[in-house]
């Protein structure tokens, strides 16, 4: 009973969502588990009172490696203290409010022989807070796990087996859950008992968080600690930032550009790094310039100093491999197929403008003949009715055949399905290696103002091991000499002596 959580209230970090999975899920079955809200934490903000003083509970399910923010992505399925159901970012009201003292009961209906298959309910103090809600497609079928997301409270979880708040039915809990209709992911501690805190050394542009997101899929169990995580926390956590969270000033340290003084300040960025070390996890440090700074690594690797972890550096410089090319020219032609499919479906709405208009014109040529069709055909009735007073027969003029033409005109003129052209690469995208993007690493005046001090990692710097990834040893340094040689025919340098 002792699964009582608690959210860091200090600096921006309380405005992100803290979040804890179990590590055991449900696959058949129904079962619940609780969630008793313990207190909400009331920080003072003058500035931002409204955004300070948000706290929120979430209960919910998600799958193995989904976002531990409950309610973003499509991955997991939440109700909310504010008496929401979210979901991939879409919230719904189902639920009840709940307050402090509240107990918040999930229950997941996996029963084949149910009437309520694939749903899952809310449940407050014991009473039905609604009625079952149906699974999204991309939850049925697969494991779904206990999940807690909050900010700004303190929260006691409860998997049984006897529940706080019994409800009106008799419904078992995660913890007593039979092994068949379970089934629980395992912590692999490593064989030497030492984690891993992996540093990329990468020159800036050349394939450094195109070579991460190769690595973190290859190894699922490293957590990133850089400031693009950050940001993408805080994406989740719903936190707003001008220009969203796409437009950034470079990869590697972005401007912050929220809301809220107390998240531009770094205290963020110190918080995760302070927490970091004392979770027994591996760990990847993605720093574009302090990886490749011999000052700015020894203070990263100051952090870390434990002799629970190994520090590794891993240098991606140089001539990258056969299968990091192949990903990269992959990524080139997704990034030219998507600025083709811009173009196309803005050409195509330039053209849909333009037929709008003429479409307009042509209804009002129609008014236009039709108006006259009228003043002929009153003019014809009044001849040929003059015409038969005096005894005379007038001929018939050919309409239809006009008729005819007009239908066979807006017939042809339907308008045909266009597929967008499909994007190919050059002969001389073929021979990339990197992506270009508009987003540099760096920033130019950081750029200018440290390039000529990168430099490659030693063993002496406290390093427990060194692998490189691309162009091996000596031939690496030679590589970074020229590099920075060539900027320095080509770059203003800024600080000089």
């Amino acid at each position: 009973q002792g699964n009582v959580l608690m959210s860091m209230n200090e600096g921006g970090i309380r405005h992100f969502f803290a979040g804890a999975r179990a590590n055991v899920g449900v696959s058949k079955g129904r079962y619940m588990f609780e969630v008793k809200i313990m207190e909400f934490v009331n920080v003072a903000d003058a500035s931002h009172q409204s955004l300070a003083a948000k706290n929120v509970v979430r209960v919910g399910f998600s799958t193995q490696g989904s976002s531990l923010v409950l309610g973003s992505g499509a991955e997991n399925i939440c109700f909310d203290s504010a008496g929401a159901m979210l979901h991939n970012d879409v919230r719904t009201l189902a639920g009840a409010k709940c307050f402090r003292d509240s107990i918040m009961t999930v229950l997941l209906n996996l029963d084949k022989d149910s009437p309520n298959f694939n749903t899952v309910s809310l449940f407050k103090d014991g009473k039905r807070a609604c009625q079952p809600q149906p699974l999204p497609d991309s939850l049925k079928g697969k494991t779904l796990f206990p999940h807690v997301s909050f900010k700004n409270a303190t929260v006691h979880v409860n998997f049984g087996a006897v529940p706080l708040a019994p409800l009106p039915f008799t419904c078992r809990m995660v913890q007593d859950a039979t092994k068949a209709d379970t089934s629980a992911t395992k912590h692999e501690a490593p064989a030497d008992g030492k984690y891993e805190v992996v540093y990329p050394v990468s020159l800036p542009d050349e394939g450094t968080f195109d070579w991460l997101d190769t690595f973190l899929e290859k190894n699922k169990s490293y957590t990133e600690l850089s400031d693009r995580a950050i940001l993408n926390w805080a994406s989740q956590s719903g936190l707003w930032r001008q220009k969203g969270h796409s437009v950034k000033s470079c990869n590697d340290r972005p401007d912050k550009n929220f809301q809220a003084p107390e998240l531009n300040d770094d205290s963020v960025r110190k918080a995760v790094y302070s927490i970091a070390p004392l979770q027994a996890r591996n760990y990847i440090v993605m720093e574009v310039k302090g990886n490749l700074m011999e000052d700015e690594r020894k203070l990263l690797l100051d952090r870390f100093r434990s002799p629970a972890f190994k520090k590794i550096a891993c240098v991606v410089v140089g001539e990258p491999t056969v299968e990091f090319k192949k990903h990269s020219q992959k990524l080139i032609l997704q990034q030219k197929q998507e600025a083709s499919d811009k173009q196309f479906n803005a050409k195509k709405l330039e053209e849909k403008r333009k037929k709008i208009i003429e479409q307009k014109q042509k209804e009002m040529e129609k008014l236009k003949k039709k108006a006259e069709k009228e003043k002929k055909q009153k003019e014809r009735e009044a001849k040929k009715k003059a015409a038969e007073e005096k005894g005379e027969k007038l001929e018939e003029e050919d309409e239809e055949k006009e008729d005819e033409e007009e239908e066979k005109e807006e017939a042809e003129e339907e308008e045909k399905e266009e597929e967008p052209p499909k994007a190919e690469l050059t002969a001389e995208e073929k021979k990339m290696s990197f992506v270009k993007r508009d987003t540099k690493d760096l920033t130019p005046v950081v750029m200018s103002a440290s390039f000529t001090k990168f430099t490659l990692p030693t063993k002496d710097e406290g390093f427990d091991d060194i692998k490189y990834e691309w162009t091996k040893g000596a031939k690496c340094d030679e590589y970074v000499k020229k590099w920075i040689l060539e900027r320095k025919l080509s770059m203003r340098i800024e600080d000089l002596q």
